[in-house]
């Protein structure tokens, strides 16, 4: 398995033959509303290119920073998506013509050798996103991903999960509070998937934040005190801090069930 970031919350998965992208945010600035007085991220160098040779897009919210739209007309509107209802509106209205959409519970498989299952994720407004587990079925390796800190109880069921991509940290924002819970629930989820590895999301990358909900932005947690609880609880996971546009190449052991 390769696992390439972009920063924030996008990453190329490379699953056996399957090359995906997760929700893909590869261009242009970050904006939500059209409100860059409010918020706005910026690249501090561009990518070079995109990703070549995409076999899937998931998407997991229909937000900007997940449905990005600058990028999704960038990229070939043939490849398929598997998304969240909110997202599957986005990629639809952009014109792309192989679109899955999934609710918690349902599941899809690509090319016969990966089976994605959508379970619940973060709450939005009056609905509830999505979080995916990744399974190549040959091999029988897992991987799951949910990047607000929200993960469901029913994933216990699934444990354990060879790769976890979640927040480690909390942004919290005055009255509001958390929209980010990485600090509250990264070691419960450790506990719960008992993961090789475990790759944040959501806060990193080479990426820099203005306006005026990040002015309010407040970070809570790191890298470093998730690895420490995991040594006080006696948890072999390995904390990796992605490099933005570095592949990581992940030799996992074969689990003995």
């Amino acid at each position: 398995m390769y696992l390439t970031y972009f920063g924030a919350n996008s990453w190329l998965v490379e699953l056996g033959l399957q090359r995906i992208l997760i929700d893909p945010w590869l261009v242009g600035s970050l904006v939500f509303g059209n409100l860059g007085w409010l918020f706005k991220g910026e690249r501090s160098q561009p990518l070079a290119s995109l990703p070549d040779k995409i076999d899937l897009i998931i998407l997991s919210q229909g937000l900007e920073d997940h449905a990005h739209r600058p990028t999704l007309e960038q990229l070939n509107r043939t490849i398929p998506v598997v998304a969240s209802p909110s997202a599957a509106k986005v990629v639809e209205q952009l014109g792309y013509t192989q679109v899955t959409r999934l609710s918690p519970g349902q599941t899809f498989t690509l090319a016969n050798q990966l089976e994605i299952r959508a379970l619940p994720g973060a709450p939005i407004g009056l609905q509830v996103e999505n979080s995916y587990l990744l399974k190549h079925l040959d091999s029988a390796t897992t991987l799951y991903y949910e990047p607000h800190g929200f993960p469901p109880a029913e994933l216990k069921k699934y444990a354990p999960v060879d790769v976890v991509i979640s927040p480690v940290v909390s942004l919290e924002l005055p009255l509001a509070g958390a929209i980010i819970k990485g600090s509250k629930t990264a070691l419960q989820l450790a506990q719960w998937l008992e993961p090789q590895v475990f790759l944040p999301t959501a806060a990193g990358g080479d990426v820099k934040y203005e306006g005026l909900v990040n002015s309010l932005l407040r970070t809570v947690g790191s890298v470093d005190e998730l690895r420490s609880q995991l040594a006080l609880h006696n948890l072999q996971t390995q904390v990796i801090d992605p490099q933005p546009g570095e592949p990581i190449n992940l030799e996992l052991l074969h689990r003995v069930s």
